[in-house]
């Protein structure tokens, strides 16, 4: 019932690969610079969906919404927001907002 929208075919191991895909592109965080946060976020995008808290624990971008709204409006790229329940690492559950890369 809360399984995430994909922009393509659902693949059983999409997470996992999410995830993969994330550590390869936060192993380099040397760089806070919204450029490079943007730059993170866009990458990240590109393997499927991202949450709120996970762009805050996995590519260390504590905005997140911010960097979306500048992806959007000043690069262009088509990012849909959804809201979803996603529970915190200390186990309280938030409606956060779920992005998803449009080509």
């Amino acid at each position: 019932m809360n399984k995430r929208p994909t922009p393509t075919a659902t693949k059983e191991n999409a997470p996992a690969r999410a995830r993969a895909e994330s550590k390869k592109i936060t192993s380099n965080l040397n760089d806070n610079s919204t450029e490079a946060q943007r730059q993170r976020l866009l990458e990240r995008l590109r393997t499927g969906p991202l949450s709120t808290i996970e762009a805050r624990r996995d590519l260390d971008i504590l905005m997140p919404a911010a960097r979306v709204h500048e992806l959007r409006h000043r690069d262009g790229w088509n990012i849909q927001t959804l809201r979803i329940p996603e529970e915190t690492e200390c186990g309280k559950k938030h409606n956060v907002a779920l992005y998803v890369l449009h080509s």
